[in-house]
């Protein structure tokens, strides 16, 4: 008897809102993109090793040569906060700006499409909290980014951190999508060794989180799956090779791609356990990844459904033969992400430190109120996120 494919879940709506270009040297085009754009001054948004790296001047001078002003932000911190995107708006509202250029990770692209919101819409980052909160236009926005990981480059939302309540904040709209993303694996190459295992292993984390969500559709798992196949075989050649470029294309077309399943799947209780770590301990949000991601699969592979759907995915990936059962699928799924955080240096808490257990019902109870659980294929409680963090991390009980 011929397998069925499982039938195609809900319906969608596909509206890609942004043009993407891949491949090596691809950055030249950024002039003449913000032109096509009808750019004049522009604000260019990165962070300080982005800057150091010269990444920050090789795109101003692209866009200066193209006859476009650029106003520069170049303070972006890791996890932006919303006094990041004050600062930053700053410098926009002083340069009179008319487009945006998002230059580096996940935080310089959330920070730019942070500013754009406060720059267009006025008011305060709270304000955008949740999604279609924008009344007017907002600028274009170009993305460029230099990890392989978040692929905030094509997604419509942006994390910002309140910076009073240090509640993480998800404003998503479809005014905000970059109008292009470009995707030149050669901007990759001077990640150092961590940046690339974090960001690595966030947009592995990605792909796998995305094929099993409740809000999962027949076109998110297609972005799903390549990319899983894309990100699990680059990951290995970029840890042992950082000059790889056809791996370093790999991850940042993967990590784009898993971006593109995010906004037509979202995430799930990985990412709501990880981001209560780096609140309380700052732990870096790749990290977090790593350390909860095995045992969450683990965790969702006890509905039958969903370790199924891990099963196809370990064989999108070329972990096991189509034919393997889903329990033996999820689990070889699970073990590989755990041989990958080894590999990354991120299979244990910064300095191999155990975490203090008096901290647990306060890590649980955030973890289920972060919105990407209510995503997850398994529900999630506070009970269920403590069994979580137990099978992941090493506690002190005396602390």
């Amino acid at each position: 008897m011929e397998p069925h494919p499982e039938p195609p879940l809900g319906g969608f709506d596909y509206q890609p809102r942004t043009r993407v270009l891949f491949g090596p040297g691809t950055v030249s085009r950024t002039g003449a993109l913000a032109r096509e754009l009808g750019a004049t001054r522009v604000l260019l948004v990165t962070d300080p090793g982005i800057a150091a790296a010269g990444h920050a001047d090789h795109v101003s001078r692209l866009l200066r040569d193209a006859g476009v002003a650029v106003s520069c932000f170049d303070r972006v911190e890791e996890n932006p906060s919303t006094r990041c995107v004050d600062a930053c708006l700053e410098t926009a509202r002083r340069g009179a700006v008319d487009a945006v250029v998002g230059l580096g990770g996940g935080s310089s692209m959330d920070t730019a499409k942070g500013c754009n919101f406060l720059l267009t819409n006025g008011g305060r980052m709270r304000d955008y909290w949740g999604v279609g909160k924008a009344t007017r236009p907002m600028l274009p926005l170009i993305a460029i980014p230099t990890t392989g990981g978040t692929g905030s480059e094509c997604q419509s939302f942006a994390l910002i951190t309140d910076a009073e309540t240090h509640q993480k904040m998800a404003c998503g709209d479809p005014k905000a999508a970059a109008r292009v993303a470009l995707l030149d694996p050669e901007l990759t190459v001077s990640q150092p060794p961590r940046v690339t295992a974090c960001s690595g292993i966030d947009a592995i984390a990605h792909a796998v989180e995305t094929a099993v969500t409740r809000r999962r559709t027949a076109l998110s798992q297609l972005f799903s799956h390549e990319a899983f196949r894309l990100t699990v075989a680059g990951f290995p050649r970029v840890l042992a090779k950082p000059d790889d470029l056809e791996a370093r294309g790999w991850m940042l077309l993967g990590a784009a791609w898993a971006g593109t399943a995010i906004e037509n799947s979202m995430l799930g209780a990985a990412h709501s356990a990880a981001n209560p770590l780096t609140a309380q301990f700052g732990i870096t949000h790749g990290h977090a990844i790593a350390l909860m991601l095995p045992a969450t699969v683990t965790f969702n592979a006890g509905d039958p459904d969903t370790a199924a759907r891990y099963a196809a995915l370990a064989a999108a990936g070329g972990l096991c033969d189509p034919g393997m059962g889903p329990e033996a699928g999820a689990a070889r799924l699970a073990a590989r992400l755990a041989d990958l955080a080894r590999a990354g240096g991120l299979a244990d808490p910064p300095g191999r430190r155990r975490l203090p257990a008096s901290s647990l019902p306060a890590l649980a109870d955030d973890a289920a109120s972060q919105w990407t659980a209510q995503f997850n294929p398994r529900p999630v409680t506070p009970a269920h996120f403590t069994a979580l963090y137990r099978a992941a991390l090493p506690w002190d009980e005396e602390a």
